[in-house]
């Protein structure tokens, strides 16, 4: 559900696989924030058209994937929902949701973000929907640019699902010959690797916009990485290492850093002085940056755990986030990003063991 580019991409790989498969009902339906496109309503184009005309143009949509403005009305019968919001809007869209839909419904979000938790910690968006519609959610992330997927271009995906009954089901309705997924059941590592790996691309997009050349964009990479790692380790212990090196780890991230809207704007950000939200207007259509946000939510975990800058425990520093969210705050200068993290904990280490030091930040 979403009027998002990604939601219309997703949607056109599930409307395919409810053609093909004998226990997948055919008719998919889509929620989509109703607009008006040169005087007529966007799900009357995307019915009529078969194309998401604004988010998704030039790319046709199966005909039994079918454009709903209610979300209620999208959502009332089906036994499995596909969450693709915006993460802001994901407590809003649940209280819409609540009671509304059947009992035995299982859910799928391609959501990557947190939300900020009563008591300065951070909510994972698949542990929210699962809270608020009483419902299990499995998670989908990976490197899955959503131009790409919609053109079927291949690559692959992660799902994070613990239910092995679910698993299957949840496989069949998303894989393709172009789009090819990985079942894991560490969900949790899998969830955060898609957010996290925002605030990175907005550091790599800074570096490209100050011209500091690949080697550097390499450097911060994989300090974000680093950081993405650790932090799993300290808030989600039980994490396997290995879901890293799956598509929702190390591919996307890499995409991301690449490709993505993040290191985009993230790169227009240090070139024209613009603020973010002039650069979302600009050049993402109205669509809101995720890594900015991320930054953020983070950031108020870690004050709140003194974990932003700690002197006392060194390698207990998240300086990369730190430095991200500060430069996307205007509190420092994108020039100073690399004199945040030339002294990270990562360059003191001994391999059996490591050097004092302090963060510089």
């Amino acid at each position: 559900m979403n009027k998002k580019i990604r939601g219309s991409a997703i949607a056109k790989i599930v409307g395919n696989n409810a053609l093909r498969h004998d226990n997948i009902d055919e008719t998919v339906t889509m929620y989509v924030y109703e607009e008006i496109i040169d005087g007529k309503k966007l799900t009357e184009i995307i019915n009529e058209q078969h194309e998401n005309v604004k988010y998704l143009p030039g790319i046709k949509l199966p005909p039994n994937v079918v454009a709903v403005p209610d979300v209620v009305e999208a959502a009332k019968d089906a036994d499995i929902l596909v969450f693709v919001v915006p993460h802001q809007f994901i407590k809003t869209l649940c209280s819409t949701l609540l009671g509304k839909i059947k009992p035995t419904a299982t859910g799928l979000s391609l959501i990557k973000g947190f939300d900020v938790a009563e008591g300065g910690g951070i909510d994972l968006i698949s542990h929210i929907i699962t809270k608020h519609l009483r419902i299990e959610v499995s998670v989908l992330m990976g490197a899955n640019l959503a131009n790409e997927v919609a053109l079927e271009k291949f690559c692959e995906t992660t799902i994070g699902c613990k239910n092995k009954r679910i698993a299957p089901v949840l496989r069949d309705i998303i894989q393709t010959d172009y789009f090819r997924v990985v079942v894991v059941d560490d969900v949790d590592a899998v969830e955060v690797c898609g957010a996290l790996k925002n605030i990175v691309a907005c550091g790599a997009g800074f570096v490209d916009g100050l011209g500091l050349g690949d080697n550097t964009k390499a450097a911060v990479i994989r300090l974000g990485l680093m950081e993405m790692i650790k932090f799993v380790d300290v808030f989600y212990p039980g994490s396997k290492l290995s879901t890293f090196f799956e598509s929702c780890g190390v591919a996307d991230l890499i995409t991301t850093c690449y490709g993505g809207r993040n290191r985009r704007v993230s790169e227009a950000f240090v070139k024209t002085g613009k603020t973010i939200e002039e650069l979302e207007k600009e050049m993402l259509n109205g669509q809101k940056l995720q890594g900015p946000i991320t930054a953020a939510e983070v950031n108020h975990m870690l004050k709140n755990k003194s974990m932003e800058e700690s002197f006392l425990n060194f390698y207990s520093c998240f300086l990369y986030f730190t430095a991200v969210h500060r430069i996307c705050t205007r509190e420092i200068e994108p020039k100073e990003m690399i004199e945040c993290i030339r002294e990270h904990p990562e360059h003191m280490k001994v391999r059996n063991g490591f050097v004092p030091g302090r963060c510089s930040l």
